[in-house]
């Protein structure tokens, strides 16, 4: 069968994924706005906003969750397919049809249905409210200019399509708890804070901020966590599909126009002939001890012989399947950089998440985690782990075992992690944290 009409239905699907991922997301908005008109009085869906029970609203909202749901997937589905087709095909018909004032007019309105339900990016990163700010009232559509709600940094959509470099800046200049610290601990400003809100009695709002702040680190756990997952299932998934059905038959294919191809290494042809050695070394101990018929010598040989043909198979076999691992895991190294390159949003977000998780554990946990770490990684016990990993890694790839190289390997990386370790610990964790520090060397000693 030709290649070119094996691969002709996947490469039209993929040209026509951008628009089509586009035209999902864009119906979905549309639903949306409508709901919004006909209820809400073109308004954010919300129970406060309608003259419906809590019931029928709660059913709006569930229709706009499902709705948003699917946006953010054909968005992403959208980029990165954009991205692909950017790269390999960027001057074909279908690419270039997607840069046009309709496609940016789908977006724009996609974006403008989304912002209403997206939380403050302030919020989200934990960054410190602006100097005219409050700390209780979420920034939605319909704020008035002379409110006193919070006047956060404008929210973006979930993966929005779009230029990034001022949302950049704004993060940065916010730095992170692991980057930016102050005379005394977080913890104990945060506990400060808390306590002067709650026995304030002009605040008259608590009740809600305190959903809110719910609400906000429900939404960034759930981001992280999907985003988390994309990292993982994103790279795996095209590690299988593209090793299964592009670069395997592929392989299979070229080599089996070069029959004298057996061995991918030496390593593998030594290890081939001991076996065929023992397997003759057994035929003729079985007959001696009268455990199997005794056989002559050419009855052996020919049994030796079957035995080279199956091993023959195997080793040829295990050497397509390095070769084809080498392929395959480079296009998932790509799908990687691309989630990567097309969440920096998700990025800053899981990174608050992180920060949050590690600088809010009990000093002991802090502790524990990082003996675990170091005595996994950088211990006594570790360089006998480092080869197993590296003796996995050199079958994946078909690569010759080099104990030169282990060894080398086991000598230089676990000390430039465990000074990394060291490092964070003295630079970060100890002016956070300095009980922390205190009880990982009290458990170390």
């Amino acid at each position: 069968m030709n290649l070119n009409k094996i691969f002709q239905i996947p490469h039209q699907w993929l040209l026509t994924t951008p628009q089509r991922a586009l035209d999902e997301a864009y119906r979905a908005a549309i639903k949306i706005k409508d709901i919004e008109d006909k209820h809400f009085q073109g308004q954010k869906v919300s129970i406060t906003r309608a003259n419906y029970g809590t019931g029928a609203s709660n059913y709006f909202r569930g229709e706009v969750n499902g709705y948003l749901q699917t946006i953010r997937i054909r968005l992403t589905e959208f980029k990165l397919s954009r991205a692909i087709t950017n790269t390999f095909r960027p001057n074909h018909p279908l690419v270039t049809a997607l840069s046009n004032d309709l496609t940016l007019e789908k977006l724009n309105i996609i974006d403008r249905v989304v912002s209403k339900y997206e939380i403050p990016e302030s919020e989200l990163l934990d960054l410190p409210p602006t100097a005219n700010s409050s700390n209780i009232t979420p920034v939605n559509s319909s704020t008035p200019k002379n409110s006193k709600k919070l006047k956060s940094a404008p929210a973006r959509s979930f993966l929005q399509v779009g230029n990034l470099e001022e949302e950049e800046v704004r993060i940065n200049k916010n730095e992170s708890a692991s980057r930016k610290t102050g005379v005394l601990p977080r913890s104990f400003l945060n506990t400060l804070s808390r306590i002067k809100q709650e026995i304030d009695p002009q605040s008259e709002e608590i009740e809600e901020a305190v959903l809110r702040k719910y609400r906000t680190s429900r939404y960034k756990t759930a981001i992280s966590i999907k985003f988390l997952l994309m990292l993982i299932i994103i790279p795996l998934l095209t590690q299988q599909l593209s090793k299964t059905f592009l670069i395997s038959p592929l392989v299979n294919r070229y080599f089996e126009q070069h029959p004298q191809f057996v061995f991918i290494n030496q390593d593998l042809e030594e290890e081939a002939f001991t076996e065929l050695k023992h397997h003759e070394e057994s035929l003729r101990y079985r007959g001696m001890i009268g455990l199997s018929p005794k056989l002559s010598q050419e009855e052996i040989e020919g049994e030796i012989k079957k035995k080279a043909e199956e091993l023959t198979d195997e080793y040829r076999r295990r050497g397509l399947n390095a070769i084809a691992n080498v392929f395959a895991d480079l296009l998932s190294l790509v799908a990687f950089a691309i989630v990567v390159a097309c969440s920096r949003r998700e990025i800053a977000i899981l990174k608050s998440f992180m920060d949050g998780i590690v600088y809010n554990l009990s000093d002991s946990a802090k502790a524990f985690l990082i003996i675990l770490f170091t005595d996994m990684f950088v211990g006594f016990h570790s360089p006998h782990g480092w080869e197993v990993i590296l003796e996995s890694v050199a079958r994946h790839f078909g690569l010759p075992e080099s104990r030169n190289f282990n060894f080398l390997f086991i000598a230089t990386f676990p000390v430039i992690l465990d000074t990394i370790l060291k490092y964070w610990i003295f630079r970060y964790l100890n002016r956070m944290s300095p009980s922390a520090v205190a009880t990982y060397r009290n458990m170390n000693e």
